[in-house]
């Protein structure tokens, strides 16, 4: 049969998860994005209304 686990022990598992979830926000809150490996390999698109102007 089971035993039942302490007040001590229970509240020791509450904080250790706390303390879990507060680093795991920490650390999502400092990744920042991605950065674009090279920005002039992006394809450039320009606006339809400027077709005739561009050429």
């Amino acid at each position: 049969m089971l035993e039942r686990t302490s007040t001590t022990e229970r509240y020791a598992r509450g904080i250790a998860a706390a303390v879990v979830a507060v680093a795991t926000l920490i650390l999502a809150a400092n990744a920042g994005p991605a950065k674009a490996a090279d920005p002039a390999a992006e394809p450039r698109t320009t606006c339809p209304a400027q077709w005739g102007r561009n050429g």
